[in-house]
């Protein structure tokens, strides 16, 4: 017998995008789906793409079942989709995916499933404002008072040898000062210096938070800080440094990583793509020929931008959010933090084991 009674029930706009997706199943129009057909539904759309072990995909179909009469009905349907924290997960994964390839064409807004960290989905459904995205912009406003501290002090704008960074700066005459190695970031040369180097870091960083959470972001940035100094004190040992540009370049690189792992979720990837590796050829290359065959007696450690922009996709690769874990992208992961964590090792070591590499040490 027909059982339409969930249509007389006010539904919500997310519930309301169930009932179509509902209704895709519900071939005879009953009010009811079979077990049978929402097994061999979910078996084609996780077990395929997924790698769900069939038992756990006839397990979740059976579930829904909830008065075992071989039907699901839609308001049993309704709460597989949201109630049950078993199949929550994966289901809503698999039928979003459906719901956006299938249904939104048609003229539906996209299924949010509100207050779930999914593992996987379209990217650009992930952004969001909670919790807001203010990490980067904490960092930019430590760095604007470092700033504006050696301003005051000096009268002046140009504020590298204010007390705050002369305190800061990455000298490679006093590398035993270990915080150095990554309190260069708060030091700029100008107010010019310094808004570029704010505006890139927040334009970059606001949109990754917004899908990967703060921590994430400043773990990436910071490795790159670190990896700048490290890497120019092994490379380019009487160079000074200060910006935040090893940070700076390594959000550039966490783009490109999060490209790489989130592929198949991203609707303009390869443009995206595009557009890091032009910014950071471009860039590199600038720096290199200002420093080489440009008079002048600012040294741009390069090496630094290089090292960043390597650190960030190391880390990124491992320390992002993968919306759709493969088999060979675990893998890939693993490597990339190996070889993060032996490149920067070597460079520690070099720093401790061999002192008559670099210029005496003065105070």
């Amino acid at each position: 017998m027909a059982n339409h009674q969930f249509q007389s029930i006010p539904l919500s706009a997310v519930e309301s995008q169930w009932e179509v997706l509902f209704n895709q199943f519900d071939k005879n129009s009953d009010g009811n789906v079979s077990v049978k057909e929402l097994h061999q539904a979910l078996k084609r759309g996780a077990g395929d793409h997924y790698n769900v072990p069939p038992k756990c995909v006839a397990a979740i179909a059976h579930a829904a079942d909830r008065d075992q009469n071989g039907y699901i009905s839609f308001r049993e349907f309704l709460n597989l989709m949201e109630n049950d924290p078993v199949a929550k997960s994966l289901t809503t994964s698999v039928f979003n995916k459906y719901i956006h390839y299938t249904i939104v064409p048609r003229g539906l807004p996209r299924l949010r499933t509100s207050g779930l960290d999914r593992t996987d989905g379209d990217y650009e459904d992930e952004y969001s404002c909670n919790p807001p995205a203010l990490c980067m912009i904490l960092v930019s406003l430590v760095e604007i008072f470092i700033f504006t501290w050696d301003v005051v002090k000096l009268q002046t704008t140009e504020s590298i040898r204010g007390p705050m960074a002369s305190t800061f700066i990455f000298n490679p005459h006093r590398r035993r000062e270990a915080w150095r190695f990554l309190t260069y970031m708060f030091v700029h040369v100008g107010q010019t210096h310094l808004i570029v180097n704010l505006i890139v870091q927040i334009l970059l960083g606001v949109p990754l938070e917004m899908v990967h959470r703060g921590w994430r972001v400043v773990a990436i940035y910071l490795s790159g800080v670190v990896a700048g100094s490290l890497a120019t004190s092994v490379t380019d040992p009487s160079v000074y440094l200060a910006g935040a540009s090893g940070g700076v370049y390594a959000l550039i690189t966490a783009h490109v990583a999060t490209i790489i792992i989130n592929w198949s979720e991203m609707e303009f990837g390869i443009y995206q793509l595009l557009i890091f590796s032009v910014l950071i050829f471009f860039d590199t290359g600038s720096s290199i020929y200002n420093r080489y065959f440009v008079e002048t007696d600012n040294q741009i450690g390069y090496t630094a931008h290089l090292a960043g922009a390597m650190a960030g996709l190391l880390v990124g690769v491992y320390t992002l959010r993968n919306l759709n874990v493969r088999p060979w992208e675990k893998r890939l992961s693993w490597i990339c933090f190996t070889i993060y964590i032996i490149l920067m090792g070597t460079a520690m070591i070099w720093n401790f084991v061999i002192p008559e590499y670099f210029s005496k040490e003065q105070y």
